[in-house]
């Protein structure tokens, strides 16, 4: 890896460019840039996608990256097409020998990653869903175990040799929101790991295993239901992993809410759980209807609806939504799959 002087000290330092966008790149390039020194590394430079309207007044909004990069007076600059002309010279005068890659939104070209060691933080254990959404189809299919993989960017996304992985269990009741943020930080030893050996010239990479490789679609509002009728699991899984977005839309005997987190049925702590268990022994419930436990009956077994949220309401549990509702013997909760022209993709960046 080649170096060029530092006009601070008497030892050569290795120019770094960080390139993301979303809110799970930020503790990943806060620690490079608090162990800058330590790496003898200098970030010359912060790619980061273009300012976009977010919120009630769309207003334009910097990404969480750009906002980390102005706030410690970090080169930045925020390209719609990072290959292009202007941006890829820009990046190129720099000078810089390793391009740290995470949630940045944009392929790179081959032109760009010309004479550059190129890393990339994922955000899943690759093979395993490769593209935009992989912490949300993780958890949506249920994987026991998730995690992040650091890897090599190249022509293919997410297709690049593995360097390092970590992995951590899933927890049942975990949103896809709040394992985003877990991962965000579970990846940063696994990603200046790999720095260091990027630096010492001792980084090796293994090839992924393409038999295994599946897909992760970016998340739409056509994704925004699920069916009652598959067993616990699989619903929960759906629920959370479309939590915080676009979440799952139901209704209540004509109440619309949005589900926004669940868990299998007959976890410890579950409002009468026991005695709704011997009254429900034996008994044959539609998919969907509310059983006196307080939770839905699945194709097999059932979900505790951790949070639902009515419109311009708060978060709440079933319990609470429920309460004050008068709902007749046999209630039930139905959600349904949209229609193609409801979908469209989540432009906002986490």
């Amino acid at each position: 890896m080649s170096h060029s002087g530092d006009s601070h000290g008497d030892s050569p330092r290795v120019g770094v460019v960080l390139l993301g966008s979303g809110a799970f790149s930020v503790p990943s390039f806060e620690a490079i840039r608090a162990r800058a020194d330590a790496l003898r590394v200098e970030i010359r430079m912060v790619v980061s996608q273009p300012d976009r309207p977010a919120g009630r007044g769309r207003l334009e909004q910097p990404t969480p990256v750009s906002e980390w990069a102005l706030s410690h007076s970090l080169p930045l600059i925020r390209p719609a097409n990072v290959n292009g002309t202007e941006p890829l010279e820009t990046i190129q005068e720099t000078k810089s020998a390793l391009f740290v890659v995470v949630a940045f939104g944009q392929k790179l070209s081959l032109e760009l990653l010309r004479g550059v060691v190129a890393i990339n933080l994922h955000g899943s254990l690759l093979p395993a869903w490769r593209g935009a959404a992989p912490i949300q189809r993780s958890l949506m299919a249920g994987d026991a175990r998730v995690g992040v993989s650091v890897i090599e960017v190249g022509e293919r996304m997410d297709a690049g040799g593995v360097f390092a992985m970590a992995e951590t269990p899933r927890i049942d009741g975990e949103t896809a929101g709040e394992l985003h943020d877990r991962l965000a930080v579970l990846g940063v030893d696994a990603l200046m790991k790999v720095v260091a050996q990027c630096l010492a010239g001792t980084a090796r990479a293994r090839a992924q295993d393409e038999s295994l490789a599946t897909r992760a679609r970016k998340l739409s509002r056509a994704d925004a239901w699920v069916d009652f009728t598959r067993t616990a699991d699989e619903v929960s899984s759906r629920i959370n992993g479309l939590s915080p977005w676009p979440g799952v839309d139901a209704t209540i005997a004509g109440h619309a809410v949005a589900i926004l987190r669940a868990r299998v049925g007959g976890q410890a702590g579950g409002a009468n759980h026991g005695a709704a268990n011997a009254a429900l022994a034996g008994e044959v419930h539609a998919a969907g209807e509310i059983l006196i436990d307080g939770t839905v009956a699945c194709g097999t077994g059932s979900v505790e609806l951790l949070e639902v949220q009515a419109p311009g309401s708060r978060a709440v549990a079933l319990a609470a939504f429920l309460n004050g509702r008068r709902l007749g013997a046999g209630a039930r909760i139905e959600s349904s799959p949209k229609p193609a022209s409801d979908s469209r993709d989540d432009g906002a960046t986490r």
